[in-house]
């Protein structure tokens, strides 16, 4: 028997051999390059126009003003005073997290893409100087993970481990913080003819080949885009040593936990589990894989994984990543309005899906894409540029502080993935607009602007005219420079088709497909869509003109009757556009809002607002309120809804994307209790884990939309922590109800060790309660206790942490 080094070794011989034969065809359908895309006009137009004035300098100001970049320097300072003989000198790091240096990377990828549309030499100097100081901080031997170099004798977070990369399979993000400075590297290069920062790239490269080239150590990302950095490095240097690294990293999963995808081989893997940005980002590196080498079984599993997904695990946004709890997908159905939803897990779904379609040549992948895109991403923005969504849920109570301790966007972040995620997205939006293969010409999404593609030998130029999403008419000019057949590929969007995604996950109250039409200069033509494209074939010459008219009726939709938080609720699209209702529009709140099925629904465009931006105006509404008998009754009111990618770009308010369609169902407040209207305090909460849900009045066995909000206090492990109430007066108390959650299979929060509950008393001081019998622990249901009356100002509940495990709550109430 083979040994396991021998196996991965002859397998990582056997990719670099395979790759030289498959590396030609790549993916069987190409991209048209971002940089031969002109976008114009029309809402990505102006995002585009706005990531570039103003997201750009911005995100690069806070890599300097965060300290990230200082990180660098510090580096380089170590290693040169030690150097020096100052044996020693060390540097503590001045920021939060060792994944803190992909935040440069990612600006600077978002910088190149930036400049290769428009070149600026303000930005061009300033990144070149961040080049510099990247370079200055790679150690000798291609090492470059400045936590590690500025603290080289002790780790300086519990995160890292003596030795390199052994705590990578756990949070180190040493490579990930590769994957994202190899992309970087390649984007720079071929933005600007620079080598320095790809010769950077190069250099950590061969270090990965002489570390896990021999196929070990097994070690698995634990947090994967190391794979679509080497794919990148791969496909600008040809060396399939790169590529064959980033298979090895592939197949080394399989031991480890679903938080990080590495519970079994990535091709056995069904369904998407765990920390949703890293289960992304690794199907994304999986296409890859399966390009470049012609490995089916890679493109088997994400099939799989992304109908599980599409089928069971997506909000109506195109967001995923429902619970806050490991930032995870959740089970299926798990689709709560009170989401987490990352930036980054929406970006990496673009990436995902946009492969999908590469490998495949299917439209219902751009469907998909297309709903992300303008919902669930352009949503992690705001319209000024400079204001960001960490989490991105479908509704909002208009106070909590649910954005990384922060209520409504906020400029920067501790853990500042998503904005410079947003920043390279963005900027390099138009290549995904169209592709090529072999005589086909697709066009995937409809902007006004310019496209320049070469089919076949024949260089092709597409002139597109469209108020693209508010309106449905496309006019192409088709430009090719010589007269000539190929066929022209026009997405039909499944809303227009009836179907919200190509599964059954959401449907239309009303499923009838639009009367879409298409003409070729004024002359109606009669196509099926096949692969969701309509295919016109024919000897084009330039100035002809196709007209595509996609009409846009409002449509209603409901979600699968297994979704629990979707029962008995509606929500509104038009085009790709899904609708949110602000308190700002609709009389200060929106959980009372109902849309019966006798409400009519008419589209309104409006300049002067958001930019300009179509709203749905609602007669024949109605808000639900109780009477003094505590009955639900129903009056009758006009309502207004937004875009929802525009939501809090005018004010904190409450916002909801499901409206009940009967007052029954309408998500009235909770009487207030005394646990409610106490403050919250803790021991610890990371950014994005909100204290409210303490005292919200959600549990798993009352939440209205079938699971309730928790907060723990990952990633603390083993310790004793507390949530205090605080009251506003002396109040007596005599019981608590403590919710208990537990994320295993998911997560790393268990229930607690012990527990016990403790107030202030008159000199401030902290007394245990008396009177108390036990304190009980179980997981499927709440556990009272019992004590001594006491008049108080304040109760602590304190947490004993399990031993190598974290700990949290639904809800604690207080009688």
């Amino acid at each position: 028997m083979k040994s396991p080094l021998l196996n991965a070794s002859i397998s990582l011989l056997a990719t670099v051999a395979a790759v030289a034969v498959h590396a030609a065809s790549d993916y069987p359908v190409r991209p048209v390059p971002f940089t031969d895309v002109r976008i114009t006009g029309g809402v990505l137009h102006a995002r585009q126009a706005t990531n570039s004035a103003v997201t750009l300098p911005f995100a690069l100001a806070q890599c300097e003003s965060s300290r990230r970049l200082e990180n660098f320097d510090l580096a380089a300072e170590t290693m040169r005073r030690r150097a020096a003989g100052e044996t020693n000198f060390q540097n503590r790091p001045p920021t939060q997290f060792p994944f803190d240096d992909s935040d440069v990377f990612k600006a600077l990828e978002g910088a190149a893409f930036c400049l290769s549309v428009q070149p600026d030499p303000t930005i061009r100097a300033k990144a070149d100087s961040f080049i510099q100081r990247i370079a200055a901080a790679q150690e000798p031997d291609g090492y470059l993970y400045t936590w590690r170099t500025m603290h080289p004798d002790r780790p300086a977070h519990e995160w890292i481990h003596q030795e390199r990369w052994l705590k990578d399979p756990q949070l180190s993000h040493e490579l990930y913080n590769l994957g994202h400075l190899y992309e970087a590297g390649v984007a720079y290069f071929q933005a600007t003819g620079s080598r320095e920062l790809l010769d950077v790239c190069l250099k950590s490269a061969e270090l990965l080949h002489r570390e896990f080239g021999d196929g070990e150590p097994r070690i698995a990302p634990g947090h994967q885009v190391i794979e679509m950095g080497l794919a990148k490095l791969f496909r600008q240097t040809g060396d399939p040593r790169w590529i064959a690294l980033a298979r090895f990293f592939l197949d080394v999963r399989g031991t480890g936990s679903e938080y990080s995808q590495d519970h079994k081989p990535v091709v056995e893997q069904t369904e998407a589990v765990g920390h949703a940005v890293r289960a992304n980002y690794l199907y994304s590196g999986m296409a890859d894989v399966a390009a470049l080498t012609g490995d089916q079984r890679y493109l088997a599993a994400i099939h799989r994984i992304w109908d599980n997904v599409v089928s069971k695990k997506l909000h109506l946004t195109g967001g995923c990543g429902a619970r806050a709890a490991g930032e995870a997908y959740g089970n299926d159905y798990e689709l709560p309005h009170r989401c987490y939803n990352e930036t980054c897990a929406a970006v990496a779904f673009l990436f995902w899906n946009h492969r999908m379609f590469l490998m495949t040549g299917d439209a219902k992948y751009m469907d998909v894409f297309e709903r992300t895109l303008y919902n669930g991403a352009l949503s992690g923005v705001s319209l000024s540029g400079d204001r960001f969504f960490y989490p991105n849920p479908l509704e909002y109570d208009g106070k909590s502080a649910n954005n990384h301790g922060r209520a409504g966007r906020a400029p920067w972040f501790g853990c500042a993935c998503c904005p410079p995620n947003v920043l390279r997205t963005l900027a390099s939006l138009g290549g995904y607009v169209a592709a090529v293969q072999d005589d086909n010409l697709f066009v995937n999404l409809y902007a006004e602007g310019e496209v320049t593609a070469t089919v076949g030998q024949r260089p092709v130029k597409l002139i597109q005219t469209t108020r693209y999403p508010w309106d449905g008419k496309v006019e192409i000019r088709v430009q090719p420079a010589s007269a000539g057949r190929f066929t022209l590929c026009l997405r039909v969007p499944g809303w227009v088709q009836g179907r919200p995604l190509p599964s059954d996950l959401y449907a239309y109250d009303d499923p009838t497909p639009a009367a879409w039409s298409l003409q070729v200069n004024g002359e109606r033509v009669a196509v099926t869509p096949t692969q969701g494209f309509a295919r016109i074939s024919r000897e084009w010459k330039a100035g002809d003109m196709v007209t595509l008219d996609l009409p846009m009726p409002i449509r209603r939709v409901v979600g699968n009757p297994k979704i629990a938080a979707t029962r008995d609720q509606v929500a509104l699209e038009r085009g790709p556009i899904v609708y949110a209702f602000e308190g700002l529009d609709n009389d200060g709140s929106v959980f009372d809002a109902v849309l019966p099925a006798s409400a009519r629904v008419t589209a309104e465009h409006r300049d002067a607002l958001l930019g300009g931006v179509t709203v749905l105006r609602v007669a024949n509404a109605q808000k639900a309120y109780r009477t003094e008998a505590g009955e639900v009754a129903a009056r009758p009111a006009e309502l207004t809804a937004i875009p929802y990618a525009v939501w809090a770009n005018r004010s904190l308010t409450p916002m909801s994307v499901w409206l009940a369609r009967v007052p029954e169902r309408a998500r009235l407040a909770p009487k207030p209790t005394i646990a409610s209207r106490a403050k919250v305090t803790t021991s610890f909460h990371r950014g994005g884990m909100d204290p409210a849900r303490l005292n919200d009045q959600q549990t798993p066995q009352n939440a209205p939309d079938g699971s309730a909000p928790n907060f723990d206090f990952w990633p603390r492990k083993g310790t004793v922590e507390w949530v205090a109430y605080e009251f506003a007066e002396p109040t007596p108390v005599r019981a608590v109800t403590v919710s208990w959650f537990d994320d295993t299979g998911t997560g790393e929060c268990r229930l607690p060790a012990s527990w016990r509950l403790l107030y202030r008393d008159d000199r401030d001081a902290w007394q245990p309660v008396e009177g108390v019998a036990s304190y009980p622990i179980r997981k499927t249901e709440p556990v009272k206790v019992s004590f001594t009356p006491v008049t108080t100002k304040a109760l602590r509940l304190e947490i004993q942490l399990p031993p190598n495990f974290s700990a949290g709550l639904y809800e604690w109430e207080v009688e």
